[in-house]
């Protein structure tokens, strides 16, 4: 099975970082996955999940599920 070519990802830095900390969240779509990484970090790990995957983490986000 091949892996998905990520290599040309327009990564976001999300909006809820925090610019002065340098603590930020870069997302990015790319074929049927959506993809997330440390911007501080920009060629390490990349968590990657399946579209509809990523819809439902964000729609648990929004009702209060994961908050910290």
């Amino acid at each position: 099975m091949m892996s998905p070519d990520f290599s040309h990802a327009q990564w976001t830095k999300s909006s809820h970082s925090q610019q002065a900390t340098d603590q930020c969240v870069e997302v990015a779509a790319v074929q049927h996955f959506h993809l997330a990484r440390d911007s501080k970090d920009p060629h390490g790990s990349v968590l990657a999940m399946p579209s509809t995957t990523w819809a439902a983490f964000i729609t648990a986000v929004k009702h209060g599920t994961h908050d910290l």
